[in-house]
C-alpha cells in the first residue's frame, strides 16, 4: 500500500499509508486537490510575487516579503534542517513532492479564470508559507504605534492605548482536567481567532500510519498538524502568547561607491548586503525593490535616503528565524508521534515560531500548560519601540526559558490575557474573554465534551460597562436620546445577531469612537507616519481608539476630552438615525478572498464581538463587518476521541461548487460541531494513490 484516501460525510480527508513519508506525500497530494488555488496564493505571498496576478493592491505585501527576506530565510532554515534533522527534511520533501503531483492534476476553476497555471513547490516552500503566515503574528508594528502616539500625547498615552490591536491574531483555549469532567478524563477545547479567509486557514485532516494516528487542524501548505491535534492518547492546542520576539532598529545608512553601509554600535560603518529585485504587477509597470540587510537584519522601510516623509533613518527588522535559521519544524514529527504529555512537552522544546501558549492532556491524567517558542533576551527598550542601531546595548544576549503554569480548580484558560507569557510580552488582550470562560467553567462542577459549544458561542460583552456607565449619568437629553438611553440600560449586554439592543449599543459605540478621534487632543495622531501600507493597520487612529475604548473612557487623565460630552453627542446622533434592525443585519462576515466572489451569496450575519468569547471582530467607528473570528472550533475529548468535535467557517474543500465548499457554515454559525470520525470502516474510500 502506498496511500489510501478516505472521506467522511463532510468531505474531510482521512489518509492512511505504510510510512510517515508516504503519508506526508499523500497529505501534500490531497491538499493540492482540495486547496490548489489556496496553495498557489500562499506560495506567491511567501515569495513576494502575489502582485503578479492580484494587481497593485498586493504590492505593499510583496515589498515587505522581499525586503524582510522571507523566502531567503525559508531557504536557510531548510538547509539547516537538512543538516541537523535529515529525517524531517526528507519528510518535508515528500510533502512538497505530493503537492506538485496534486497540482499537476488539479482543475481548480480559479486557474482558468485568471489564466494562470500552478507553479512548482520547492522543499523550502512550506517553511516560507509558515513564515509568511506568522511574520506579523507578534505585531512588531505596534512599536511604531507606541512611538507615534508618544510623539503626539506623551509616553503616558502608550499604556492608555495598550490593548489587543486590529492586526493581532488571538484565540480562546481551555483545559478542563479529569477531576472536573463527567468521564474523569480531561477535555481540551477552544477556537483560534484569525482573519477569516475562503478557503479557510485551517484544514481538518486525519493522518494514519503504523507510527501514529492523528486528527487535527493543519495549515494548508505545511506538513503534519502543528497547532491543534489529538493522537487518541494525547491532545494539544495553542493560543498566541502575545510575546514580543521581534525588534525594530533605526538604521543610519549611507551609499558608497561599493554599495551601502550601516553605522554600527561600535561607531564604525559596516558594509550592508544589497541587491535589487523586480516585482511584476498585473496591469501596471513592474517595480524595482532595493533589498538591504544590515548586521541587525533586513531593512523593511526606508533606505539611505530615509523614509518617504524625510525621516533620516531607515528601519530594520530582527526576527529569530533570520538569526538562527530555525523555524521549529523539528517539532512537527515528534508531535505526530506523541503518546503522552511528556512527548508533547519534549517536542515543544524545539518550537520556535510563532511563540504560543500550549495546553495538552493525555489519557493517563497528564496535563501541560506552558509557553513554547523562542524569545530573545535584550534590553527593555527593544521591546517597546524602535531602537537606534548605532548605539550599544540593544544586542540579543541569549534566549528566555519558556515559562510554565499550572491549573486553578482543575481548569486552565488561555485567551491572550496576561498569564504564563507575561514576562515575555508587552501588550496583552483585555481579560474579558478569559474571565468569562473561567466564570462559565466555575458555574458547573462536571463538564462533558458536549457542553463545550455553549462556551464557544457565549456573547456576553463585559467591556460595554464603561460606556454604559457614562450613558447612565447623562442628563439634558432630547426625548429620542433619552429613550435610546433607556433601551441601552435595559439591554442584556449580549451581542446576539438577533438583538436590536446590541445593534443600538454598537451604533452608539461607533459614534463615540468617531467623536473621540475627531477631538483636537487626538486628531493630530490620525495622520500616520510614512511607513509601508502593509503596516498601516497598526497605525490607524480610529481602530486604536475602538479597541482601547474602555481604557479611554475610564482614564484618570482624559487629555482634555470631555467624555460625557462625546457620549452625549453620540447618543443624540444615533437617536436621530437609529439602526433599523438587529446586530446581525450589519455585523456580517467579511472573509478575505484572493479573487472576488462570483456566487452572489450574501454573507451571513454574526453574533459576537471583539471582547466576547464568541470573538467576531468588527472595527467600531469604521465598520460592523467582521473580518476576524473563529477560524475553527475544536473539542478534544481524552475519554474517547470519537466524542470529539470540530468545525470550520466554510468547508473542507476549497473548490467553488464542491458540495463541501461551504457545507460546515450552518454548523459554524449555529455553534455546532461536526463529529470527529477515526474509524476507517465508517468512511468512504476515495482513492488508492
Amino acid at each position: 500500500m502506498s496511500a489510501e484516501t478516505y472521506r467522511d460525510a463532510w468531505g474531510i480527508p482521512h489518509l492512511r499509508a505504510a510510512t510517515a513519508g508516504e503519508l506526508a506525500r499523500a497529505q501534500g497530494r490531497v491538499t493540492a486537490r482540495d486547496r490548489a488555488w489556496q496553495l498557489e496564493v500562499e506560495r506567491h505571498r511567501a515569495q513576494g510575487t502575489s502582485a503578479s496576478f492580484l494587481g497593485p493592491g498586493a504590492l505593499s505585501w510583496d515589498r515587505l516579503a522581499r525586503r524582510a527576506r522571507l523566502a531567503d530565510t525559508a531557504r536557510r532554515c531548510f538547509a539547516a534542517l537538512e543538516d541537523k534533522d535529515p529525517e524531517t527534511a526528507a519528510w518535508v520533501r515528500e510533502y512538497t513532492d505530493g503537492v506538485n503531483e496534486g497540482l499537476a492534476a488539479c482543475d481548480a476553476p480559479e486557474f482558468a479564470r485568471t489564466g494562470l497555471a500552478p507553479g512548482r513547490w520547492e522543499p523550502w516552500t512550506p517553511l516560507a508559507v509558515w513564515l509568511a503566515t506568522h511574520i506579523l503574528f507578534a505585531g512588531f508594528p505596534a512599536k511604531l504605534w507606541r512611538e507615534h502616539i508618544t510623539a503626539h500625547l506623551g509616553p503616558d498615552a502608550v499604556a492608555l492605548f495598550a490593548t489587543d490591536g486590529p492586526g493581532t491574531a488571538g484565540s480562546n483555549g481551555w483545559l478542563v482536567s479529569g477531576e472536573r469532567t463527567v468521564t474523569g478524563h480531561a477535555i481540551v477545547a477552544g477556537d483560534p481567532h484569525r482573519f477569516i479567509e475562503e478557503p479557510g486557514v485551517y484544514q481538518q485532516i486525519h493522518l494514519s500510519c503504523p507510527e501514529f494516528d492523528v486528527v487535527g487542524l493543519a495549515v494548508p501548505g505545511v506538513p503534519g498538524i502543528a497547532h491543534f491535534g489529538h493522537t487518541g492518547t494525547v491532545a494539544w492546542a495553542i493560543t498566541n502568547a502575545m510575546a514580543d520576539y521581534q525588534d525594530l532598529y533605526r538604521e543610519r545608512l549611507r551609499r558608497t561607491g561599493a554599495g551601502v553601509e550601516a553605522l554600527g554600535p561600535d561607531g564604525t560603518w559596516h558594509r550592508a548586503a544589497r541587491h535589487t529585485e523586480t516585482i511584476h504587477v498585473a496591469g501596471e509597470d513592474s517595480v524595482e525593490v532595493e533589498v538591504i540587510e544590515t548586521d541587525r537584519g533586513p531593512v523593511i522601510a526606508g533606505g539611505p535616503e530615509g523614509l518617504d516623509d524625510g525621516t533620516p533613518a531607515a528601519l530594520s527588522l530582527r526576527y529569530p528565524p533570520r538569526v538562527t535559521a530555525d523555524l521549529g519544524f523539528g517539532a512537527l514529527l515528534p508531535l505526530l508521534r506523541a503518546r503522552r504529555v511528556a512527548d508533547v512537552d519534549r517536542a515543544l522544546d524545539a518550537w520556535a515560531e510563532p511563540v504560543n501558549v500550549v495546553q495538552a492532556a493525555d489519557t493517563e491524567g497528564g496535563l501541560l500548560h506552558r509557553v513554547a517558542g523562542r524569545v530573545p533576551v535584550r534590553a527593555t527598550a527593544n521591546r517597546l519601540r524602535p531602537v537606534p542601531a548605532w548605539e550599544p546595548g540593544h544586542e540579543w544576549t541569549g534566549w528566555h526559558t519558556p515559562p510554565r503554569a499550572g491549573l486553578t480548580d482543575g481548569v486552565a484558560v488561555m485567551a491572550n490575557q496576561r498569564g504564563p507569557a507575561t514576562p515575555l510580552g508587552v501588550e496583552f488582550a483585555p481579560p474579558h474573554r478569559a474571565d468569562r470562560i473561567a466564570a462559565l467553567l466555575a458555574g458547573k462542577e462536571r463538564w462533558s465534551a458536549a457542553d463545550m459549544p455553549a462556551l464557544h458561542t457565549d456573547t456576553h460583552l463585559a467591556s460595554a460597562g464603561p460606556l454604559l456607565d457614562l450613558v447612565t449619568a447623562l442628563d439634558g437629553l432630547s426625548p429620542g436620546a433619552a429613550a435610546l438611553r433607556d433601551r441601552l440600560l435595559a439591554w442584556d449586554r449580549r451581542m446576539d445577531a438577533d438583538s436590536a439592543g446590541a445593534a443600538a449599543y454598537a451604533a452608539v459605540r461607533g459614534a463615540v469612537v468617531r467623536h473621540l478621534a475627531a477631538h483636537p487632543a487626538l486628531a493630530p495622531a490620525a495622520v500616520p507616519p510614512a511607513y509601508p501600507e502593509v503596516l498601516q493597520p497598526w497605525l490607524a487612529l480610529v481602530p486604536r481608539i475602538a479597541y482601547a475604548l474602555e481604557h479611554l473612557l475610564r482614564a484618570e487623565d482624559p487629555y482634555g476630552i470631555d467624555r460625557a460630552e462625546a457620549v452625549h453627542a453620540a447618543l443624540e446622533e444615533v437617536a436621530a438615525e437609529p439602526p433599523a434592525g438587529t446586530w446581525g443585519d450589519t455585523h456580517r462576515l467579511a472573509p478575505w478572498r484572493a479573487l472576488p466572489d462570483t456566487s452572489g451569496s450574501p454573507e451571513p450575519g454574526l453574533s459576537g464581538d471583539h471582547d466576547c468569547v464568541l470573538c467576531t471582530s468588527a472595527v467600531p467607528g469604521l465598520t460592523d463587518r467582521a473580518a476576524r473570528g473563529p477560524a475553527a472550533r475544536y473539542v478534544w475529548d481524552l475519554a474517547d476521541r470519537r466524542r470529539s468535535g470540530w468545525v470550520v467557517p466554510h468547508g473542507a474543500s476549497g473548490v467553488p461548487g464542491s458540495p463541501h465548499h461551504r457545507d460546515q457554515q450552518p454548523l459554524w454559525l449555529g455553534g455546532e460541531l461536526a463529529p470527529v470520525v477515526t474509524d476507517f470502516d465508517r468512511l468512504t474510500k476515495e482513492t488508492d494513490d
